[in-house]
């Protein structure tokens, strides 16, 4: 399946940073790059990106993007934030178009799930807006907000490589449960061509395996 990972906004985006300087542009593509790591690692998965660190990406070219190449999923990854000075608002929340698609409530409910418990914050729960990205995509979207930039506490986690990739593998986990994927076998099968007293007989053997076509080694007990 076709996923794409969006990190919000870019590294000159105005606004988007915390009271103490932090660009959520610097969380949500870390966020992201945890995300398609985890991903990558289920079975027929194809994953993109949209933004780009040497530019702010527009809206209109993200959902562009994921319209072209027909993805099945849209998943926006953000930090954050009440107003621009240190207050008291926390927690995650993962948001949906205002129609409430009912796959994109189904998605959201698993990834808020997991993100709260994951991340130990407090559960604002799923909510609908009319966001470009949720509203222009033609396929499953859905945002996810990992915590206030202007609250301390988790301003802090979120400066964190740690908090970080736990924010996107738990988005990674959700799609896997929602979607049914299966892990990757990594597992390497050898097998055994003969077994000689004599190391010439084993080289013997080998030499000819190659001919042959066939890569192999010669191991000793």
């Amino acid at each position: 399946m076709k996923i794409i990972i969006d990190a919000g906004h870019g590294y000159s985006t105005p606004g988007k940073r915390s009271p103490s300087g932090m660009r959520e542009y610097e969380f949500n593509r870390e966020a992201a790059l945890a995300a398609k790591e985890t991903l990558l690692s289920y079975e027929n998965t194809e994953v993109y990106f949209t933004h780009l660190d040497k530019e702010d990406v527009s809206l209109k070219r993200r959902t562009d993007l994921a319209n072209k190449i027909k993805a099945d999923v849209f998943i926006s990854i953000h930090a954050n934030a009440f107003g621009s000075s240190w207050n008291e608002a926390h927690g995650v929340e993962t948001y949906v178009h205002q129609t409430k698609p009912a796959a994109a409530l189904s998605l959201a409910a698993i990834i808020q799930k997991k993100l709260a418990a994951r991340t130990g914050l407090a559960s604002r729960g799923v909510k609908a807006a009319d966001f470009h990205v949720l509203r222009e995509t033609k396929m499953t979207a859905v945002l996810v907000e990992c915590g206030f930039m202007t609250n301390k506490k988790e301003a802090a986690l979120l400066q964190t490589s740690l908090y970080r990739t736990v924010c996107g593998q738990a988005v990674a986990h959700a799609l896997a449960e929602h979607y049914k994927l299966s892990k990757k076998d990594n597992r390497l099968y050898r097998v055994q061509a003969g077994a000689f007293s004599k190391r010439e007989n084993a080289e013997s053997l080998l030499s000819r395996l190659k001919d042959a076509g066939f890569d192999g080694f010669i191991s000793t007990n």
